[in-house]
């Protein structure tokens, strides 16, 4: 007689082994449309949970499978994870080499040399951390105001989050525009990153702007530089530096980033962080990425009104690689390398455009990563993300080459 047990532990075992190996196998796939692209995020960004996962589920099928095929197939399936998640964690390693070797030839080897140390004191002491991964990056006690109106455009109230560190004093302003296709969103996003730089001595502003496809562009262009504008007026109330701002946005919010960072009548700006933002919207629409899960070209047809050919002029002036005719402020860029709504060739295009007009850019490729991969904020790409992008901040306030 089978106890209750024996028949129900084979089935849990042989549950567990399908769902372990069906997660880790996002990390390879690419999602084919808008609902499967949130597992194809995470799945590689959450691989030390999905490694330990497997391993779960291979002990499991070992020792509550007592049918040697099924047992087989299941631990099969949970190597196959295995391999999957691995394939991630072999690789930081030296993606964190390449991404060292990176920024140093762009900004010196001795960079971090220029830049103080009750500064650097505050960073991230190493670019991973497996500790980091289950128990998160840790935050610190700031002052967070929401609701701050700065614009009213036709009508919509345009409002801000700002976020400040404990102590009272004088801060270099962060400003920090969210993604969404230019669609959704709202200041609140990446809250988490937010309130860690504030942590670091940064006064950041998270700001909000219109939305297509009742506002097309060049309207959220103009809300940001009227969040500029405010920002720099109001920015004794706040306690920000206005003569050191950097501006950073994720896709099309780095895209409005860039865009306002490099406008001929831009206010200073002392650098630009563009996590995997749009710059060239003709090749976007020309090129898109195979699958494309969020369908690029209906995206850009409701940002700009219609498709290249219908809008050429539009299309090049809404694109930020139009604008580097000129030495800008220093732009860092970070893309995944798997990203199938903002490709990582565009990135690294805008790079060598931005070098060839004689601008200090640093070009940083995560292998693994998918749009949006700082979305899990101590996943494994914001971890290496995060670490460079503190120390590029810090180099463009302090260092004497950046003045």
């Amino acid at each position: 007689m089978f106890s209750i047990y024996q028949i129900i532990l084979p089935w849990l075992a042989i549950i567990l082994s399908i769902t372990s190996l069906f997660l880790s196998s996002w990390i390879i796939i690419p999602a084919p449309n808008r609902l499967l692209q949130i597992l194809g995020v995470g799945a590689p960004e959450v691989s030390p949970w999905l490694f330990i996962l497997n391993i779960i589920s291979l002990l499991t099928a070992l020792l509550c499978i007592y049918q040697p095929q099924i047992q087989i197939i299941t631990c099969i399936f949970s190597l196959i994870g295995l391999m999957l998640c691995g394939s991630v964690l072999v690789k930081i390693a030296p993606t964190q080499m390449q991404m060292s070797a990176a920024i140093q030839q762009e900004l010196g080897e001795n960079y971090l040399a220029q830049i103080p140390l009750q500064v650097s004191a505050k960073m991230q002491p190493q670019p991973f951390s497996l500790a980091n991964s289950f128990r998160g990056i840790p935050l610190e006690k700031i002052r967070h105001k929401k609701d701050i109106l700065f614009a009213t455009p036709g009508g919509v109230p345009l409002k801000m989050e700002v976020y400040q560190p404990e102590e009272v004093g004088k801060y270099p302003a962060l400003v920090v525009i969210y993604g969404g296709a230019w669609q959704s969103g709202n200041p609140h996003a990446n809250y988490k990153f937010n309130q860690y730089l504030a942590a670091r001595g940064y006064t950041v502003f998270a700001i909000d702007y219109r939305h297509a496809p009742k506002y097309q562009f060049p309207a959220q262009l103009d809300d940001v530089r009227t969040a500029l504008n405010f920002i720099r007026q109001q920015a004794a109330e706040y306690e920000a530096d206005p003569e050191n701002m950097i501006l950073l946005g994720r896709s099309s919010g780095a895209h409005l980033a860039m865009l306002a960072a490099y406008q001929p009548d831009a206010p200073p700006i002392r650098a630009v962080v563009s996590y995997y933002g749009p710059t060239n919207l003709t090749e976007g629409y020309n090129d898109p990425p195979q699958p494309d899960p969020l369908n690029t070209r209906a995206i850009l047809t409701t940002f700009l009104g219609g498709s290249p050919q219908e809008l050429p002029d539009e299309y090049k002036i809404a694109s930020p690689i139009n604008y580097v005719t000129r030495p800008l402020p220093p732009t860092l860029l970070i893309y995944g390398s798997r990203d199938h709504v903002v490709q990582a060739k565009f990135g690294r295009r805008m790079y060598e455009t931005l070098h060839k007009a004689g601008a200090t850019a640093v070009f940083l490729e995560i292998p693994w990563a998918e749009h949006a991969f700082d979305a899990v904020f101590n996943g494994v790409s914001n971890q290496l993300a995060l670490y460079y992008t503190e120390r590029f901040l810090a180099w463009a306030l302090f260092s004497p080459k950046s003045e």
